[in-house]
């Protein structure tokens, strides 16, 4: 995040995001991609030693009471160890903290949040299934009601923290005759009888997240462990979407960060022709478009927190917070590209870790929603606010600025 957007409390805090950073040893960030390390338990726990995962959350549960602004230039700090190191720190810190911070009671916060934000536990979301990734109402996992319980049978896949995780934040229908947005509830569910990490996925990149398919058979869960509303779940699965996008955009700039730092050193000492690479427009020119997009995501990623933060229109929330993630994520994806692109053939290699950071990187816009879907909500909202706005006369007639604006007979729609 930019300096000059940060107060001094901010900036205090990303030099403590900085200084664990630096204190991550090489071997673990090797290990990890190697899949030596199937879950980064020893990175998490230092996090919550050092209390930095879910900064804007209460005092009292652990945080920090801050900001998304905060939030967002932690979680870009985070991502310059790798994208899977951010992974695995949002998904506990930021998504599920979240949804039991918002929809749960004091209770829960107790037993699952405060240890959760200290690393002493580890948790994992739990939403896609085997058939079905972006279709959150299409799930076919079921929870049978039994009264002080709950008996949950289904599958979910992709799951981040699969491997490694104590507990998981799992949606099931709970009344299969209603309409899905009706009838679907959210449970956290203890690894416990019955709950399997089924199979462990071989990954072109984010590696060492212990991404599972997770099994779940006749798991009791007791009813104290419903999330929120019965039959409600779509509330706790809408407010989750602005931690799941909104910090997957801006990991997504840290990630990013150090193709950019390791070409810009590079080109600036490889020689060819006798000079520089760097001399050449070619080679600089795209230099210049990766650190033009890192910015521009910056810009975008702070405007969007600041409008999280100042709780305007929910619509246009999800509008900007869908923005973030599509702009964000391809942007720094097309950064990337041209840091190898400049490097030539030794970028290609893992003399470098640029090919490990253009493997991770190409997670960023398929999870927590695809950029297709994102596009599809942006479309949706975007059109809304344009008649609403029309509507309510709050924005210029600018089709009658026209010279013949008044040929109403060339104006046919039909």
């Amino acid at each position: 995040m930019f300096d000059f957007l940060l107060n001094e409390e901010q900036k205090k805090l990303r030099q403590e995001a900085r200084d664990f950073v630096n204190s991550i040893p090489r071997k673990m960030i090797l290990d990890m991609d190697e899949d030596k390390i199937r879950f980064p338990k020893e990175f998490l726990q230092e996090a919550g030693k050092r209390n930095l995962m879910g900064c804007r959350y209460p005092e009292k549960w652990g945080g920090r009471n801050l900001d998304w602004v905060s939030t967002c230039m932690v979680m870009e700090e985070i991502g310059v160890l790798g994208y899977i190191f951010a992974c695995t720190f949002g998904v506990g810190a930021e998504l599920v903290c979240d949804a039991i911070i918002l929809h749960g009671n004091d209770a829960q916060k107790e037993k699952y949040v405060k240890p959760l934000l200290k690393g002493e536990i580890f948790a994992a979301e739990c939403l896609t299934e085997p058939r079905g990734g972006s279709d959150f109402f299409g799930t076919s996992t079921l929870a049978r009601d039994k009264g002080d319980h709950f008996i949950l049978n289904g599958q979910k896949r992709f799951i981040v923290g699969g491997e490694g995780a104590d507990f998981f934040l799992v949606y099931a229908r709970t009344d299969p005759d209603a309409d899905p947005r009706d009838g679907i509830s959210c449970f956290i569910v203890d690894r416990t009888q019955g709950v399997k990490t089924e199979y462990l996925y071989g990954l072109m990149g984010c590696r060492g997240g212990g991404a599972a398919r997770m099994v779940f058979r006749d798991v009791k869960v007791p009813r104290e462990n419903l999330l929120g509303t019965l039959n409600r779940g779509v509330d706790v699965f809408n407010t989750m979407m602005i931690p799941e996008r909104l910090g997957t955009a801006a990991m997504t700039i840290g990630a990013a960060v150090p193709a950019v730092d390791v070409a810009t050193g590079y080109t600036s000492k490889r020689k060819a022709f006798g000079r520089p690479v760097a001399a050449f427009q070619g080679v600089s020119f795209q230099v210049a478009e990766a650190v033009t997009l890192l910015d521009a995501s910056r810009a975008m990623i702070y405007t969007t927190a600041r409008a999280v933060d100042e709780k305007i229109d929910d619509k246009q929330i999800r509008r900007l917070v869908s923005q973030s993630k599509k702009f964000v994520t391809e942007s720094c994806q097309k950064a990337v590209h041209n840091t190898m692109q400049v490097m030539g053939g030794i970028g290609y290699t893992n003399i470098y870790p640029v090919e490990r950071i253009f493997r991770d990187l190409r997670l960023a816009s398929i999870w927590t929603g695809t950029n297709e879907v994102m596009s599809m909500i942006i479309a949706n909202e975007w059109y809304k606010e344009y008649w609403k706005n029309k509507k309510t006369g709050q924005i210029r007639d600018m089709e009658s600025d026209a010279a013949e604006a008044g040929a109403a007979d060339e104006k046919i729609f039909e």
